[in-house]
């Protein structure tokens, strides 16, 4: 499960910004939660006809449909569809950060790290999702979901963006900011069980003062929308784990 420090959960609700949280990587740790920074801020609509193969796999079809935001809070994950998980809107505002790449290779990523896949979206949604289960434990889970919606062609275009990006930014890469200058060491495609019509996982590993901090993320397209998951791991620098059950009930809900 993914290892976040109970303490800095609180800081969820205060920060969307994915870098401006886990990847200031010049500045200094944070003295509140022991130099452990917390994640970003981070019933299926009448017309989906698109669902998820169990345990993950590519959708036969899709309604196409380009969803507003009440269409998204519609078909975003909810508590009790997955056992044990606590679904809540994003707390403190859905203000998207404001990384700049220093490589335009890098660019998709450095939007998705912001809050804000590219190209830009119709409609955004934001989620937090929490392991009851292993709430008041240091390493309880804690998934950020971004659901996006996008015409059709535009939506493959970010993800056909980031696939690129990945390839292109293996050796990691840097973004500047309000906060000050930011790294990335590396960039690596992650193996996890395909949803959605197309999808792909991805490692980021920043840095805390040379604390590596790794970051994971797992996009899902079916039609227009696009799901964003994403968790890290502020404890162990080992690769973060994503629920495989989570993202299977959120693809299926997918139109």
């Amino acid at each position: 499960m993914t290892k976040v420090r109970a303490a800095a959960v609180a800081a969820t609700t205060a920060v969307l910004c994915l870098a401006a949280v886990a990847c200031g990587t010049d500045e200094k740790k944070s003295e509140q939660d022991g130099g452990k920074a917390a994640g970003p801020r981070a019933s299926a609509s009448a017309g989906a006809s698109a669902r998820a193969k169990p345990g993950g796999g590519p959708s036969a079809t899709s309604s196409g449909e380009v969803l507003d935001k009440a269409g998204l809070a519609g078909i975003a994950l909810t508590t009790g569809e997955v056992a044990a998980y606590e679904v809540t809107p994003m707390q403190g505002g859905e203000e998207t950060g404001t990384e700049r790449s220093e490589n335009k290779e890098c660019r998709p990523l450095v939007a998705v790290i912001n809050g804000a896949p590219e190209p830009a979206a119709a409609a955004t949604v934001f989620r937090t999702v929490m392991d009851k289960s292993e709430e008041g434990k240091d390493d309880q889970t804690v998934v950020t979901e971004i659901l996006t919606s996008h015409p059709e062609d535009a939506a493959q275009q970010l993800m056909r963006g980031v696939r690129d990006a990945v390839r292109a930014c293996a050796g990691g890469f840097r973004t500047s900011g309000e906060d000050g200058p930011s790294t990335y060491t590396e960039v690596k495609q992650v193996p996890l069980p395909p949803a959605g019509q197309e999808s792909i996982a991805y490692q980021v590993t920043g840095s805390i003062e040379g604390d590596k901090v790794p970051l994971l993320f797992q996009l899902v397209r079916t039609g227009s929308t696009v799901v964003t998951f994403y968790v890290a791991d502020f404890l162990t620098a080992k690769t973060p784990q994503l629920p495989a059950e989570l993202v299977a009930a959120q693809a299926a809900k997918l139109p």
